[in-house]
């Protein structure tokens, strides 16, 4: 490496390590008002300071991204300050209101993140999903340059089982430029790893076809070994357990000394060797290992970036390098003290009151580093968020529906529809499912539009003229992505995609369908995508209890109240497939608003910012109802609801339901009619929407703005006091429990709140208690006057 080159990364790299440390520090002397530790991980930092100023300084391109370790988000914020990416003020605010985030985060940093960390795992499996999605591109513009996608691992993270999922799905992909660096300090937070791991990674990641470039020794131990006692020297480090390397590291160069004359004090030459450095020069050469010698990575990633392999590095480092607290097994979370900082800053030149200095006590001059940075590729062309131009929505999708028809069939018909009429609209989605594509109706989607695989592959059934109903033909221009049955993948999957147009600057609109329960397997992964505002449509069906004959282990409970507690995740549950048209409109165009957090002052929703969106689908068949789509109903089944039938003004009950109980609660209607005075029944297409939205309302309200309504409020506001409600739906009664506080009228919240079993939906609705005479004996109870006729005594 030019020698002029070595001494500029090897200035920044000291740079790096001061930053990152003396960031936390800060961060620990600032006045603590609610007496929490505020940490930080100094020495979870130190160990990936010189690989990613290797990464940042020298290797990486504008078209590379990067997953960094969470914990090492002290070090990133460093790298950046220093390409002019992050401010002063937001280091010195570090784990602060407002300051520099505590882990990368695309949403709340402001120096150019590629992927949100912090949840471990989900990120490095994100640099996956995202080669994939590079590849799904570039197959549809061969000019799209190809990046590195990135993922810097903690060795303890490999314990998260979504990496080994996600592992596998890039072995069927056929993967390719990705690159994953493992941080092999060989402690955990709690201990030290156990003994021979690197060599279980290594098997992994071959029998999935990566290449493993092992990064065991620096140049001063290289040089070493071709010393007289160099072989038996390399013999006993080869040999050494783990913890006694992090003790004798802990201990210094005299512990070393004395351990390596006891060992191996017999070997001819280790005398000499040892002789020909003092205890500092000793302690230095037995840690100089593969992830902290820059010339070594720099050799090894420069190698690695002749091929489109994946490669998975196994960087051997030390937790800890370059501070007091190395090696030291409790130093996961350990602070350095005052006194140990004050040596390190001597040790470095700072000057009080230059803490923040870029240069500061560097040997190199200012204007040569400056220029050397000014140079750096990676940041050749700035900040990267790209950007995509919309792709236009029609006012209306079509959704022929008649007789009796489930939703998630209407979800089938309506996307067939658009694949069917093409253009820019069609040409934009991309499907995924974990290997429920049939059962969830994406298959009339996948017949015209094909799997998308980089190689072509026929469907052997067709060219043997087998009959079946699907056309399983995989190829580059195919739009439907087959996972196998892992949850987190297709979580992870829809963020790489839904965060194209910022990656890749290409819009794409993914769409994932799962079975409704299984969303609490992948909830992490999912929560993950909305932290880093991913755009994607979300369509879990069959669910609740009305998937009746599958038993409680395929009946979702909590689903909705995921819906509108998940941030980022516009939750709705149509019953009527028109409804469902609607919505599908709406969310396709909400997947790709990116303005203002303003909100609107006739929902108090957010809805300029845009977000995902969550359908929540059934496979009952409902009677369709036939009516016009006028504009006003449109508006309202995205806000929220409308009423299927409007109160009159001396109400005396409500039922408001949502999605599948919709026919129970039209009986129930009917057989209360005759004896409770001008009833209404309100359709809930999104419970979130106008909890968010009322929630929000009041809010700016208490702010003064006293004429704030949400919809919800606007449309139970010519309810008499005395009214009553009832609320209905096959899930967690919560879901529509609040209703009653938005003006204090008294309430009945029928739902479902323990596991379910096998029957009929009649069964089932009986057991649970929302079936039409529930629900009809529900506001006969809390409605009071005369009994309601019809009503059958309950179980």
């Amino acid at each position: 490496m030019d020698k002029q080159k070595l001494e500029a990364l090897s200035a920044l790299e000291k740079k790096v390590l001061w930053l990152s440390t003396w960031m936390i520090h800060n961060a620990n002397l600032r006045e603590n008002t609610d007496g929490l530790k505020v940490g930080g991980h100094q020495a979870s930092s130190a160990s990936l300071v010189t690989i990613m100023t290797a990464l940042y300084f020298s290797v990486l391109r504008p078209h590379d991204r990067v997953a960094v370790k969470p914990h090492a988000s002290p070090v990133f914020h460093a790298v950046q300050y220093l390409l002019g990416n992050q401010t002063r003020e937001k280091l010195e605010g570090f784990r602060a209101f407002g300051g520099a985030q505590s882990y990368p985060s695309r949403t709340k940093d402001v120096d150019d993140v590629d992927f949100s960390t912090g949840s471990v795992g989900l990120g490095v499996a994100q640099t996956l999903f995202a080669s994939l999605v590079q590849d799904y591109l570039g197959a549809r513009d061969e000019s799209m340059p190809e990046g590195r996608m990135v993922a810097l691992i903690g060795d303890a993270e490999m314990d998260e089982g979504n990496i080994f999922e996600a592992l596998l799905e890039g072995w069927k992909h056929g993967l390719r430029n990705c690159w994953w660096i493992v941080d092999y300090n060989r402690q955990s937070l709690d201990a030290v790893v156990r003994e021979g791991l690197w060599e279980r990674f290594e098997n992994i990641f071959r029998n999935f076809g990566w290449d493993v470039v092992i990064l065991k020794y620096g140049s001063l131990l290289e040089a070493s070994f071709t010393e007289p006692c160099g072989e038996a020297l390399k013999a006993w480090i080869e040999a050494c357990p783990n913890q006694l390397y992090s003790a004798l590291t802990f201990q210094g160069g005299g512990a070393w000394r004395k351990r390596l004359v006891a060992d191996i004090g017999d070997k001819p030459g280790l005398a000499s060797l040892l002789d020909r450095r003092s205890d500092a020069e000793l302690a230095a050469l037995m840690t100089n290992l593969g992830g902290h010698d820059l010339p070594c990575l720099i050799e090894a990633f420069g190698t690695a970036r002749g091929n489109d392999r994946p490669t998975c590095f196994i960087a051997y480092t030390i937790k800890g390098f370059g501070l007091p607290l190395a090696g030291h097994k409790d130093n996961h979370a350990g602070l350095m003290t005052r006194d140990q900082v004050a040596v390190l800053r001597a040790s470095m030149s700072v000057g009080d009151g230059r803490e923040w200095d870029a240069f500061e006590g560097l040997a190199a001059g200012d204007l040569e580093l400056q220029r050397f940075l000014d140079a750096v590729p990676f940041a050749a062309k700035g900040q990267r968020r790209r950007h995509a131009q919309r792709i236009v929505v029609p006012g209306r999708l079509v959704a022929e529906a008649k007789g009796s028809v489930s939703t998630q069939v209407g979800f089938g018909r309506i996307l067939d529809e658009i694949a069917r009429a093409g253009g820019p609209l069609a040409d934009a989605i991309v499907t995924a499912s974990p290997d429920v594509t049939v059962s969830t109706n994406l298959g009339p989607w996948v017949n015209r539009r094909g799997l998308f695989a980089r190689q072509s592959l026929a469907d052997t059934f067709r060219s043997e003229r087998i009959a079946s109903a699907q056309k399983w033909e995989f190829g580059p221009s195919g739009q439907h992505i087959e996972l196998g049955i892992a949850e987190n993948n297709l979580f992870i999957l829809l963020s790489a995609l839904g965060l194209s147009h910022s990656i890749f600057g290409k819009r794409l609109l993914p769409i994932g369908t799962l079975y409704d329960p299984f969303i609490q397997r992948g909830l992490d992964a999912l929560n993950y995508a909305c932290y880093q505002d991913a755009r994607f449509l979300l369509v879990a069906t069959p669910s609740g209890v009305t998937l009746a004959p599958e038993g409680g282990a395929h009946q979702s409970i909590a689903t909705p109240l995921i819906g509108m507690a998940q941030d980022g995740l516009a939750a709705y549950e149509p019953a009527f497939v028109d409804e469902l048209a609607v919505i599908m409109r709406f969310a396709l165009d909400y997947m790709q608003r990116d303005g203002d957090a303003v909100q609107s002052e006739r929902t108090w929703l957010r809805d300029e910012t845009g977000g995902s969106v969550y359908l929540r689908l059934s496979t009952r068949p409902v009677e369709q109802i036939i009516r016009p789509m006028m504009p006003q109903l449109e508006q309202d089944i995205i806000d929220g609801g409308y009423w299927l039938r409007a109160p009159g003004p001396n109400a005396e009950v409500i039922v408001a339901y949502t999605g599948a109980v919709a026919p129970e609660a039209i009986e129930a209607i009917g057989m209360m009619a005759e004896d409770r005075r001008d009833v209404g029944l309100l359709a809930v297409t999104s419970a979130d929407r106008l909890n968010a939205g009322w929630t929000a309302a009041s809010r700016a309200r208490e702010r003064g703005l006293v004429h704030a309504r949400s919809h919800i409020e606007r449309l139970f506001a010519d309810l008499p006091a005395h009214c009553t409600i009832v609320s209905v739906t096959d899930g967690h009664p919560a879901v529509l429990g609040w209703l009653g506080s938005v003006y204090g009228h008294r309430t009945r919240s029928l739902g479902v709140e323990h596991f379910g079993q096998s029957g009929t939906i009649g069964d089932l609705y009986r057991h649970f208690g929302i079936d039409a005479n529930s629900i009809a004996t529900a506001a006969d109870r809390i409605a009071g006057g005369r009994p309601i006729r019809h009503l059958r005594a309950l179980d």
